[in-house]
């Protein structure tokens, strides 16, 4: 397949030649919070062919914004990360969901395939405001993926990895864990359902899910 150009002496057209490809951004966000195996890749992104996500990670290694590595024994896995400039489109990235967030057309029909996907909603839609007071560590299981959250000083820190000693430790999928935080399904009832399970401090929890309110959508009337 040849790679499609805009052909135009544009900054923003040359942006899309780079990342706007079907599913380049999307490999982009799943590799924010730090390498990943293909697998991995795969795993998150579900919904691409192996050829597309393959073909999308030549592109993206061979524009300087993906790199591959092996990682040290004893894992000695092949991992593709971020280069320094490809970690630049973090706040672009992140830009971008916070404006889709407050879509007056939004809808949350399809499944949340991707725990980080989850974790960078997190860090998009916190709110200082309501973590006033609060300093604790929790310990998110998502499946097979670990996160360690610290809010503390009106700040949130996200880290791929187990938390030691964390206050509080929420083991649930990443469809649950939006229905809680953004579908306004109670914390008692997704416990019930046997697809949350929740250990330490509950009211750290209960405070959680507070964290993090829906933005209000965007007016689609011109001013």
């Amino acid at each position: 397949m040849t790679h499609r150009s805009y052909g135009q002496f544009c900054g923003i057209a040359r942006a899309l030649d780079l990342v706007g490809e079907r599913w380049a951004l999307l490999v982009v966000r799943e590799l924010l919070l730090g390498p990943k195996r293909y697998s991995d890749l795969r795993r998150g992104l579900p919904n691409a062919s192996p050829n597309v996500l393959s073909e999308r990670l030549r592109e993206l290694e061979s524009a300087g914004i993906v790199r591959r590595r092996t990682l040290p024994p004893p894992a000695g896995s092949r991992v593709y990360e971020l280069t320094d400039w490809g970690l630049e489109l973090e706040g672009i990235v992140m830009s971008l969901g916070r404006w889709a967030a407050r879509s007056p057309s939004v809808t949350s029909d399809a499944p949340i395939a991707s725990a980080d996907s989850v974790i960078l909603a997190l860090r998009a839609r916190f709110e200082p405001g309501a973590a006033d007071g609060l300093g604790a560590t929790y310990e998110l299981r998502l499946g097979e993926d670990h996160f360690r959250i610290e809010v503390a000083h009106d700040k949130i820190e996200v880290a791929r990895g187990d938390a030691h000693q964390a206050d509080a430790t929420i083991d649930t999928d990443p469809d649950t864990l939006n229905t809680v935080l953004w579908g306004g399904r109670p914390l008692t009832d997704a416990q019930r359902s046997g697809r949350m399970t929740i250990e330490g401090d509950k009211a750290a929890v209960q405070r959680f899910v507070r964290l993090f309110p829906l933005p209000k959508p965007g007016s689609a009337l011109r001013a």
